[in-house]
C-alpha cells in the first residue's frame, strides 16, 4: 500500500506491498525534512499516540463502509496489508499518524482479491471535495476532504509526498491500479490525498 506524527528521530524506509496487489508503496522515511523518494527496508512502526485508533471508515460518495484493522510490519520488513479473505476491510498502518492528528495517516485497501471486488475497487471514481469519515474506537468521527488523486507506477512511488513529515492533519488512501504485469499484478498504485475538515 505510514508515526504519530512521523517523528524526526525515526529513520523509516519501508517497502509496502499489497499482497494481491503486490508491491504498493514504499513507506515513510525520515529524520530529514525531505525523505528519500524510494526505499527498500522498513523500521519498526512508531508507537501510537494517546489518540484513539481508527475503527471504521466510510466514503459516502462511493458507498464504502468498512471496519479498519491494524497493520504493522511483516517479518521481511514489508508493510502488512489486509488478508485477501478480508478484502472488504481497510487497514491502518500503525506506523503512520492516527487519523485526525498532525501528520499523514495511511489507510490501505485492496482493489480486488482472488475473492472478487474489494473495498477500494471504486476508489478511482472519487472526486475532489469528497467526504471521508473516520470513526475512532471511542466513537468520535473525524471528516476529511479529498484534495487530490493520482495514479503512479509502483517503480516511481512518491514516498516523500505520501509519507513525508507534515504538520497538516492529512489522510492518504492507497490501493492498486493500472494494467497487469506478467504475474497478474497491477503495475500502478492509486493514491488519494485528503485533509481534515
Amino acid at each position: 500500500m505510514p508515526r504519530t506524527p512521523v517523528a524526526a528521530a525515526l529513520t523509516l524506509t519501508a517497502l509496502a506491498a499489497l499482497t494481491a496487489c503486490s508491491g504498493v508503496a514504499p513507506a515513510p522515511s525520515a529524520s530529514a525534512s525531505n525523505p528519500p523518494p524510494s526505499s527498500t527496508a522498513a523500521a519498526d512502526p512508531a508507537p501510537t499516540a494517546t489518540a484513539e485508533p481508527p475503527a471504521h471508515v466510510s466514503i459516502p460518495s462511493l458507498g464504502v463502509s468498512s471496519d479498519v484493522m491494524r497493520l504493522g510490519l511483516n517479518p521481511d520488513r514489508t508493510v502488512e496489508v489486509p488478508p485477501a479473505d478480508k478484502g472488504m476491510t481497510t487497514g491502518w498502518y500503525t506506523g503512520s499518524a492516527v487519523p485526525g492528528e498532525p501528520g499523514a495517516a495511511v489507510l490501505i485497501g485492496h482493489n480486488d482479491t482472488r475473492y472478487g471486488r474489494a473495498v477500494f475497487h471504486d476508489l478511482r471514481k472519487i472526486t475532489k471535495g469528497a467526504d471521508i469519515a473516520i470513526r475512532d474506537a471511542a466513537g468520535s468521527t473525524t471528516h476529511f476532504e479529498v484534495t487530490a488523486r493520482e495514479t503512479v507506477s509502483k517503480n516511481a512511488f512518491p514516498t516523500a509526498r505520501v509519507y513525508g513529515r507534515t504538520t497538516d492533519r492529512a489522510l492518504r488512501l492507497i490501493t492498486c491500479d493500472g494494467a497487469f504485469d506478467a504475474n497478474g499484478h497491477p503495475v500502478d498504485n492509486l493514491i488519494v490525498y485528503a485533509k481534515r475538515k
